[in-house]
């Protein structure tokens, strides 16, 4: 580390934690949804009960315990301050690796593997799997700064990547991501190619292959069908967050709940959570876990500020080829699921595929151990 990094430690003050609980306290209700299901949104019992949880049985203290354990750091670069974890391995061949979250995610989703990617002996695997694992916050997100001026777009936060990695004096890496963290690593794909030596993704961004709609496999005619859903249903967040983020941001600045509600639908709707026939947040993942991922929205009061990465990005994606090293890993309940020969169109160098049983769109954190074999046996290839 040089002088460039500035150690960071989570220590939110009390009276913080108490203002939360009070205005969780003083929440003003609506009336319940007028359906018996999700189709409205996130039911009104299921966030009292979340609700009250988060406001008596919560224990912040232990989360941010959890976050104090591995080594964070904060750097400007492009005159925002950078919140980053930097785990480095004990094995000296071990790999570089930045991992990129998304929304409504943060560092948070990667607390079940960072350990054993980073020290995979001590979790039953090989010292030749090792990674160093630097998981940043998004501009905007979590503990990391937030933009002052238009132009922060996920091209140039992979740009920003680049240089991270390099005052790291990593001169060789790879890269993963999901949700835009997915995006980001894209384009790190296409501009960082200098030093970044191979990319995965488990939310890989590719186009339907007009070439294929008349003999579609069932894996694209699912997720042609998924599109769909998503653009009639399930895409309502992302055209607010994508034109009015300020707007959105007030609301959810304000009240705890609301930015809870915001969040944890999205959990009920893009993880595999379905268990006899009954879908639930809390199939796969626990009270705790959803809320300390929303903590660090509510804490950082970082609503709008992470919504403006849809005004500056959304929809403007280019799918240029990218010619490095690529690996997928397609999870069953990703919100887009492509198949291997439409991926084949953009990836000239696709080094891994796989399709999974089990998972969803936060696949470190629904399924935390295929996600570390996916992300191992990728970049077993490239060392």
């Amino acid at each position: 580390m040089n002088e460039d990094f500035t150690p960071f430690r989570v220590a939110i003050p009390e009276n913080t934690l108490e203002d939360l609980r009070q205005r969780l306290k003083l929440t003003r209700w609506p009336e319940p949804e007028t359906c018996e299901d999700w189709s409205q949104g996130i039911p009104l019992e299921y966030t009292q009960e979340l609700a009250n949880y988060w406001q008596q049985d919560y224990d912040w203290r232990r989360f941010e315990r959890k976050l104090n354990s591995w080594p964070q750091f904060k750097t400007r670069i492009d005159d925002i301050d950078i919140h980053f974890i930097h785990r480095r391995s004990p094995h000296q061949d071990a790999l570089p690796m930045i991992i990129s979250h998304g929304w409504p995610g943060s560092v948070a989703e990667f607390h079940k593997v960072i350990d054993a990617l980073a020290d995979p002996t001590a979790h039953g695997g090989d010292a030749s799997d090792a990674f160093h694992v630097i998981a940043p916050s998004l501009p905007g997100f979590g503990f990391s700064g937030k933009p002052e001026t238009t132009g922060t777009s996920v091209e140039k936060i992979g740009s920003m990547w680049g240089q991270l990695m390099a005052r790291l004096g990593y001169n060789r890496y790879v890269a993963q991501g999901g949700d835009w963290g997915s995006m980001i690593t894209h384009c790190m794909g296409r501009t960082e190619t200098a030093h970044c030596a191979g990319i995965h993704v488990n939310m890989p961004i590719v186009a339907p292959d007009p070439d294929t709609m008349d003999q579609l496999t069932p894996l694209e005619q699912s997720s042609l069908e998924g599109i769909g859903f998503y653009q009639e249903w399930d895409s309502g967040y992302s055209k607010q967050q994508s034109t009015r983020p300020q707007t959105i941001g007030y609301g959810l600045a304000d009240s705890p709940v609301g930015q809870m509600a915001w969040i944890v639908e999205k959990f009920y709707a893009w993880t595999d959570c379905e268990r006899d026939g009954r879908k639930h947040p809390e199939n796969i993942l626990s009270k705790d876990e959803l809320l300390d991922n929303v903590m660090l929205y509510w804490l950082n009061n970082s609503a709008a500020s992470s919504a403006r990465l849809y005004w500056e990005s959304f929809g403007n994606q280019k799918l240029e080829p990218i010619d490095m090293p690529v690996g997928c890993s397609v999870f069953p309940r990703e919100i887009f699921r492509a198949s291997r020969r439409w991926a084949e169109k953009r990836y000239s160098k696709l080094i891994h595929w796989n399709e999974l049983e089990r998972g969803g769109h936060f696949a470190a954190m629904e399924q935390p151990e295929l996600f570390i074999g996916e992300v191992r046996d990728c970049f077993r290839q490239l060392r």
